[in-house]
């Protein structure tokens, strides 16, 4: 996956927005205000910054050790870094974006969620 596609499938969601108010480096992808992917595009190895169930970001550290590790800079219980650099395949990336994405609308207000079903 290139920077230009993990940018373009974050933005692929319902309400997606990219915004950068840590630096103009720092790919911080929202919905409703809420961060579910974070990632230094330019960065080699290309790594998100992805939210997760802790039970299952625990299992896939143990899985894809060293590619998927604790998220740097994040509540290490609730997110993961991702490695980017095509020794995970595609599709697990895009889930793993797809569960992050999930896990912050079920955490908004039920409104909001709604009308993000009418989006």
């Amino acid at each position: 996956m290139t920077p230009q596609e993990l940018r373009a499938f974050c933005l692929s969601f319902n309400a997606a927005v990219e915004d950068f108010p840590f630096s103009p480096e720092i790919s911080v992808f929202k919905v409703q205000g809420k961060l579910f992917a974070l990632s230094h595009l330019d960065a080699r190895p290309l790594k998100v910054n992805l939210k997760c169930d802790p039970d299952d970001a625990i299992r896939l550290r143990h899985e894809h050790e060293g590619l998927i590790v604790p998220g740097w800079h994040m509540n290490k219980r609730h997110w993961n870094t991702v490695t980017v650099d095509g020794s995970l395949p595609d599709r697990l990336v895009r889930e793993l974006i797809e569960d992050s994405y999930d896990l912050v609308v079920a955490g908004l207000p039920r409104a909001e969620r709604l009308r993000l079903d009418g989006v």
